[in-house]
């Protein structure tokens, strides 16, 4: 669901990233006086496995379309909504400039429709009350496919938002509302259900690693230590980024899909300086363009596209951390 520049003009674009930017902003205020350091390598960790498992286009069956997961809620479940924002934020900046999926100019709608949602409305108004009684498989479940299938509907009805207030007349609002919100139920289905499948793991493996919001302990013990846990989701997060990610559906996306229906096409064309200077900046950034060499169709392309993307997204986690202090000096 990565916006492409072509659909918002400057003026919401600009209101879409001061929206970011202040969530983005509450975020690191409120991790710093959590001051959890013990979450620094959790944060890296989460943060590549989501960046691989959005590589991960599956086919939606009756519709010529693939969703792909967007990972807020899983990012969440486990680091919590401001920490599970900022990851989200790193991981589409890193998606935006080095690979350009989504455009520069767009950005601030992308972090708005797949993190925002996600971390806070999926975090503090589904997953923590879900968890008031206790946390079990059953409520992990639960709350997993209800946050996913909420949030990414507000997220795709957000895109025809944008896209009305921008005046893009291709994609009239009643008709592109009415594809986008039920292809993104069946991809919201089955985030949900991977993400429930993911936490479940952590549950059984490491339980207090759980974000609960404080409401109530995790009792259970873990069979594995935090430290092992850890290793055992690199490792599914490098699988997936250098080898699963070869076998995506290369069906179009969601929105893309929904494009196709409503304008007859899934890529729109934009004029102005603004959005040149965006495609100039994202020529130059863009070292693996669409997660694969320029030169090559290779396979490999989007092996080392996504080990790279993670490595970079846990080296930009771990650096965000020491740059904006999310630990206090001295403290192990």
């Amino acid at each position: 669901m990565h916006m492409a520049d072509a659909l918002v003009i400057p003026a919401v674009a600009g209101t879409m990233y001061a929206a970011s930017t202040a969530a983005a902003g509450y975020s690191i205020k409120k991790v710093r006086l959590m001051d959890e350091p013990e979450k620094i390598p959790v944060m890296g960790v989460m943060g590549a496995f989501v960046f691989a498992a959005q590589m991960i286009n599956f086919t939606i069956p009756g519709t010529g379309s693939s969703g792909h997961l967007c990972g807020g809620m899983l990012l969440t479940a486990v680091l919590g909504p401001w920490a599970g924002f900022l990851a989200m934020v790193g991981i589409l900046l890193i998606q935006c400039l080095m690979f350009a999926d989504g455009g520069l100019l767009a950005l601030g709608c992308n972090i708005w429709n797949m993190a925002f949602y996600g971390c806070f409305v999926g975090g503090l108004l589904i997953w923590k009350p879900f968890m008031k009684g206790g946390v079990t498989k059953k409520r992990i479940t639960a709350a997993s496919v209800a946050a996913c299938i909420i949030t990414l509907q507000m997220g795709a009805f957000s895109v025809t938002l944008q896209t009305l207030a921008s005046g893009v007349t291709q994609l009239p609002f009643s008709v592109f509302a009415g594809v986008m919100q039920p292809i993104h139920l069946a991809i919201g289905l089955v985030e949900g259900i991977v993400t429930a499948a993911v936490l479940g793991f952590v549950y059984e493996a490491r339980p207090e690693m759980l974000w609960t919001g404080n409401v109530t302990g995790v009792k259970k013990e873990g069979r594995f230590g935090i430290r092992k846990t850890l290793v055992i989701l690199g490792a599914a997060a490098a699988l997936t980024a250098g080898v699963l990610s070869l076998f995506a559906s290369a069906l179009p996306d969601g929105l893309e899909w929904s494009m196709e229906r409503t304008a007859g096409t899934a890529e729109l064309e934009a004029a102005g300086s603004v959005y040149e200077a965006a495609e100039r900046i994202q020529t130059a950034t863009a070292i693996l363009p669409d997660y694969g060499f320029s030169f090559s169709d290779s396979g490999a392309g989007t092996s080392v596209s996504g080990l790279l993307g993670g490595a970079v997204v846990i080296g930009l986690s771990v650096a965000a951390c020491y740059a904006f202090k999310f630990f206090r000096r001295g403290k192990s």
